[in-house]
């Protein structure tokens, strides 16, 4: 993190006004921009027209452009990120390799971070002194599931490189497509595990392994859920309709007849349509937004799969909530909030989902300029799961938030800064 000085916040309109220039010095058309984006052109005209108040927008803008952040009312917190992932994208191992050689100075532990990074990495396993059963394997992975879900990562960079290591060492001894189905779990886990620390190049690497042992399982419910995490990593790379691409091809093989499908499939159908539609809301295409929760919709008639420990966790309350988070891409912000209100009385089981909704809600008040109705969001969030909060996206939402209360009308935010070690 880096500690810029006090910042004042931008109007919008001349926001709007540095972009059109910057673009106009790069030689680049609305079009053109707008593809590098994975935007249309008109969400470009009507950013230049009018600016915007959405952060995640403006450090897309900044980084292709080369905009200083202070240029468009941000602080500089997370750009060391966002040049991390511009060398995994350069260098894939190159990246990998640098992330497993120092994580953390000193004494290594089960808990370090690098550790899962050295699960990944090619080559034979260290078969362990006991080799577990398959039912032992399963709970393990299921347990793996809910550590996630309840967003407590720190045990889960305890338990996960473990698990992986013994699954690897159960696959490289029997051909049974049970391990393989297990193991692109745990690979799966990893993915979203690293995606939310915002390492992207080794969350492509657990990407990878992901979908060729659910290639290998013949468990089309795993594919589902492997091209679900492929969309996640694509979109985290500024992918968006490349993620629609592949996300409507896979949804297309496996539609239709859903009375006669399993739960397990319906469910990971459900969740793959609704990445998708997170994908077309980043990709600024509202045709396909409808499109793939109108899918979604249809399959929630047939499936209700909603517990704390279940990775498929597709119900019409998560659509609701993946509703919620398309209109917040959208830059709709009041029917985002008209979309959450209902949300904010119901009973969501995982706290993953729960702090979710109310991220959403704070960058929906953020982007409405309510600042104070920003944090109080983000309070509760961080109640529903402290971990998460944590985040580097969410860190880079606090800091914003802060820089634009230059009048310290919100003195909870800058507490917030205080506490979780954010500085601006």
């Amino acid at each position: 993190m880096t500690q810029t000085d006090g910042q004042r916040g931008q109007d919008p309109k001349h926001v709007g006004a540095v972009i059109r220039q910057a673009r106009r010095l790069k030689g680049l058309t609305q079009t053109e921009f707008a593809a590098r984006l994975g935007y249309h052109q008109t969400k470009i005209s009507r950013l230049e027209r009018l600016g915007t108040q959405d952060i995640q927008v403006l450090r897309m803008v900044a980084d292709q452009l080369d905009i200083p952040l202070r240029a468009l009312g941000l602080s500089n917190i997370g750009n060391t990120d966002i040049e991390t992932e511009n060398m995994h994208r350069r260098s894939f191992l190159a990246a990998s390799a640098s992330a497993v050689a120092g994580p953390t100075f000193g004494r290594r532990t089960r808990s370090n971070a690098g550790d899962l990074v050295l699960a990944l990495m090619p080559g034979r396993p260290t078969a362990p002194s006991h080799m577990p059963v398959i039912d032992e394997l399963e709970q393990r992975t299921l347990d793996a599931r809910g550590l996630f879900g309840s967003c407590r990562y720190r045990e889960l960079n305890a338990s996960l490189p473990v698990l992986i290591t013994d699954l690897r060492s159960a696959r490289a001894e029997q051909d049974d497509p049970r391990v393989s189905r297990l193991l692109a779990t745990a690979y799966q886990v990893a993915a979203s595990t690293l995606l939310k620390r915002g390492d992207l190049g080794n969350a492509w690497l657990a990407v990878g392994r992901a979908v060729a042992e659910s290639e290998q399982s013949g468990d089309p419910a795993a594919l589902a859920a492997s091209v679900r995490i492929q969309g996640h990593a694509l979109i985290r790379g500024g992918h968006a309709p490349a993620a629609v691409t592949s996300i409507r091809h896979s949804a297309g093989q496996l539609s239709g007849s859903y009375d006669h499908r399993s739960q397990t499939l319906l469910a990971a159908l459900g969740l793959l349509l609704l990445r998708g539609a997170t994908a077309a809301s980043r990709a600024h295409d509202r045709g396909s937004v409808k499109e793939f929760l109108t899918e979604a919709t249809e399959i929630a008639r047939y499936v209700q799969v909603d517990r704390p420990d279940s990775w498929a966790n597709f119900s019409s309350t998560n659509l609701a909530l993946h509703t919620v988070s398309t209109h917040v891409a959208l830059g709709d912000a009041g029917a985002a909030l008209d979309a959450a209100t209902p949300l904010m009385r119901r009973r969501i089981q995982s706290p993953e989902r729960r702090a979710a909704l109310w991220l959403d809600i704070a960058r929906a008040n953020s982007q409405l300029g309510r600042l104070d109705e920003a944090h109080r969001a983000l309070r509760i969030a961080q109640q529903a799961a402290p971990e998460d909060v944590g985040r580097p996206a969410v860190l880079e939402l606090i800091a914003d938030l802060t820089t634009r209360d230059r009048s310290g009308k919100v003195p909870g935010l800058r507490r917030m800064c205080d506490e979780l070690g954010v500085l601006v």
